[in-house]
């Protein structure tokens, strides 16, 4: 015969707090969050949740650019980096990003100056709440996934294989798929991966 569990104080801390955290998570999303719930959720992880929103609500707002160079990393511009240079400052900024929990992916179609350019010009420019950093945390930036034409494009030529080509016909059929080329660059096996042990534990940077 089992006996039933017995609810510690722990578990009773976390069912009085989860309330106001669901308060604060629904007030800040505007709109239910029973989706995100189950039964089989423990107590535990329903507050992990609700901690994760409501921190996401209080976060300030930063740019990754300002996060490198805090960290210590500077970011010249790519006019004044001669080729040799420009490579060993895109590898610092790409290891730098992971230790940011940051990782990049579909850039086999750039050379590394035209990475560069664009993580310094854009995609280091945008900015994202200022979360906790932790093993768990991770944010994936496809250079050909914003849905823009030009970038579905590059998507169906260089990194689409062709089952992924055949449902795109099937789905959108006024839509011309392009020849599959290989990628002209061999970066993305080389880069920082989220689930790589040497990222698994890493902070912020200081």
């Amino acid at each position: 015969m089992s006996k039933k569990p017995v609810k510690t104080n722990k578990d009773t801390d976390y069912l009085e707090h989860i309330p106001d955290l669901q308060r604060r998570a629904e007030a800040f999303v505007v709109g239910e969050l029973s989706s995100f719930e189950s039964e089989n959720m423990s107590t535990e992880l329903q507050e992990q949740f609700m901690v994760h929103v409501a921190a996401f609500e209080d976060a300030e707002w930063v740019t990754s650019f300002d996060q490198l160079v805090q960290s210590g990393i500077e970011l010249p511009p790519p006019d004044e980096l001669n080729d040799s240079q420009l490579n060993g400052k895109l590898w610092e900024v790409i290891r730098g990003l992971a230790m940011l929990r940051i990782f990049l992916y579909s850039t086999d179609h750039l050379s590394d100056r035209e990475l560069y350019e664009k993580l310094w010009h854009e995609v280091l420019r945008e900015e994202s709440p200022d979360m906790p950093i932790n093993d768990n945390a991770a944010c994936h930036i496809d250079l050909v996934g914003n849905g823009d034409e030009q970038e579905n494009e590059l998507y169906l030529r260089y990194y689409a294989d062709e089952d992924m080509r055949r449902d795109w016909a099937n789905d959108w059929p006024d839509d011309a798929i392009p020849e599959h080329e290989t990628p002209p660059y061999d970066r993305d096996r080389h880069l920082p991966k989220r689930d790589q042990s040497e990222w698994q534990s890493c902070g912020k940077l200081s």
